[in-house]
């Protein structure tokens, strides 16, 4: 016999895409259920580094970053190949202050701001992510919401062509889980399932898995057998920058080209402009052998070390004796596995490039996206970073309508059916830019949240909307 429950919205899946909106939608006033698959939260966002894309923050204004909306929008077209769907990278930019506001209420502090991929300006914003969503899960529950975990979603259960709930797997069995204003698809991609990585991206599986452990991409496959859209599958892509021997337990990702080293395989030669995106990094470092590529620099880029950040925390890698230190590049070769003769010779017509003495043998003029001036690795003791190309994340998936309802492959609505975060496709296009996965998760979450309960995601404050909620319930009595 199957348990049977109903609920004015379910939230399949409990990232930072699903957990803002089940957040929204109950400190709004509506009975949400929030599901996940898994025994324990967080899904990848847990994962993750903790980084939000925003522009015109008071965190960017407070350390002089000049940044725009019209430069945000200019970054993700041209990083997206202008192969995104406008009407959606519009409704990130319109809504992201809202959002920002809708964290800094629940307490979320921003670390550091910082330029990262496909930037033209700082605007990653960090933050510890395991306590952010620990923290609006709190709310959730404070708030009165519901959450199930270990329960798996099988299928979409529907009523004359609209999504009224979904049919899952329980701990106990199988359950009906029925929402009358809908379902919300925020189940991930499908880093973890090697079935479609073998259809959509069979180049990819030579990278190392990664992203959590239950993306295996069924929401995807739910919505699909309801005729829903695809968009962005071909350009499915892991991200450089991760130690052979990553683990799940610490996010183990150096950026350190970003700062100044340079790529090189086992040979010593570079082979790509350090500069570009790091998922496009990544698919040329599948190409060298053993899908290796060896960061190399410094001590003024070692210098820039910041402990506990992602992409930047040095410090810990070399506790971890994932990053060799030597005096000269011909010891640093030895312990990083690289031939010396090729490492000192790429070194020396590279320096002799940032002199101005010869041209780029890759055409590198910067550092990340082109910004910063690139420096000489001159400046001993060096260091070697090993690193392969991990599959976080698949940044492709269903297509939706500007409000997050999800539409056939002719375009027409879904009636019920909605999705957020990395479910999603069509918003990153050919590429991603760091922060917009958690940005985007938060922006559409917090946005879809409070459109189904009726509430402005515009206003100043999350305050103002339960303020608003108990007003009107007040009135209804």
């Amino acid at each position: 016999m199957k348990h049977r429950s109903e609920h004015d919205l379910v939230v399949l899946g409990s990232g930072i895409a699903g957990q803002t909106t089940a957040t929204t939608a109950t400190e709004a006033g509506l009975d949400v259920l929030l599901v996940e698959k898994q025994p324990a939260l967080g899904g990848s966002s847990a994962m993750s580094g903790g980084w939000f894309a925003f522009s015109g923050t008071p965190e960017q204004t407070e350390e002089g970053i000049e940044d725009s909306e019209d430069l945000f929008r200019h970054d993700l077209l041209e990083g997206g190949g202008h192969l995104n769907d406008p009407d959606l990278v519009d409704t990130y930019l319109a809504h992201q202050h809202a959002a920002h506001r809708f964290l800094k209420d629940h307490g979320v502090r921003f670390r550091e701001v910082a330029i990262s991929s496909g930037m033209s300006a700082a605007r990653g914003h960090n933050s510890e992510i395991k306590e952010v969503l620990a923290t609006l899960h709190a709310a959730f529950a404070a708030a009165g919401g519901t959450t199930l975990t270990g329960t798996a979603a099988q299928r979409l259960l529907t009523d004359d062509g609209r999504v009224v709930g979904v049919l899952a797997e329980g701990p106990d069995g199988p359950v009906e889980l029925y929402g009358r204003r809908g379902v919300v698809l925020a189940t991930g991609g499908f880093s973890r399932g090697t079935e479609m990585l073998k259809v959509f991206a069979p180049e990819q599986l030579a990278a190392i898995p990664y992203g959590g452990r239950g993306n295996t991409g069924d929401g995807l496959r739910m919505a699909w057998r309801l005729g829903a859209g695809m968009a962005d599958m071909s350009f499915v892509a892991a991200t450089y920058g991760s130690h052979p021997e990553t683990g799940e337990e610490f996010h183990e990702l150096l950026t350190a080209y970003y700062m100044g080293a340079i790529v090189v395989n086992t040979a010593g030669r570079r082979f790509v402009d350090e500069s570009i995106d790091y998922k496009a990094l990544g698919r040329a470092v599948l190409d060298q052998p053993g899908g290796l590529g060896v960061q190399v620099f410094d001590s003024r880029v070692r210098a820039q070390s910041h402990r506990g950040i992602p992409l930047k925390d040095m410090d810990t890698l070399q506790e971890l004796g994932h990053l060799h230190e030597a005096d000269t590049l011909e010891e640093l070769a030895g312990l990083a596995g690289v031939a010396p003769e090729g490492l000192v010779a790429t070194i020396e017509r590279y320096n002799a490039a940032v002199a101005g003495r010869a041209a780029d043998e890759q055409g590198r003029t910067g550092l990340c996206n082109g910004v910063g001036e690139l420096t000489p690795i001159d400046a001993p003791p060096y260091y070697a970073y090993p690193a392969k190309a991990l599959m976080t994340t698949t940044y492709c998936g269903v297509t939706v309508t500007p409000d997050a309802q999800v539409t056939t492959v002719d375009g027409e609505p879904i009636g019920g059916l909605y999705a957020v975060g990395e479910v999603v496709g069509g918003f990153h296009g050919a590429t991603y830019i760091t922060g917009t996965s958690l940005g985007k998760g938060a922006v559409f979450g917090h946005m879809l949240g409070a459109a189904l309960a009726g509430t402005d995601p515009q206003r100043e404050n999350s305050g103002e909307q339960r303020q608003d909620s108990s007003e009107q319930e007040e009135v209804a009595a």
